[in-house]
């Protein structure tokens, strides 16, 4: 486990302002932006505090974590 918070302007800081622009403008990337903010908080609070859950939901919520990233990320280099 890395504790890392993995925060989306940290990720991409190219795309920070753009990032700004498209959670105001853009609902579907402000939807998409927020679902992954509350994972990686999720993810973040498991490896910082050492949640109890399970092996198989860490990685879930990792995984979805990453499948957000991508498509905000994909977004992003549309916008």
């Amino acid at each position: 486990m890395s504790n890392v918070p993995h925060e989306l302007a940290a990720e991409f800081p190219e795309h920070k302002d753009k990032i700004h622009e498209l959670k105001i403008s853009n609902n579907h990337f402000g939807r998409l932006f927020d679902e992954y903010h509350n994972i990686n908080r999720e993810v973040h609070r498991a490896e910082a505090a050492g949640l109890n859950i399970t092996d198989e939901h860490y990685e879930e919520l990792k995984r979805k974590r990453m499948t957000l990233k991508d498509e905000l990320y994909d977004m992003l280099q549309n916008a």
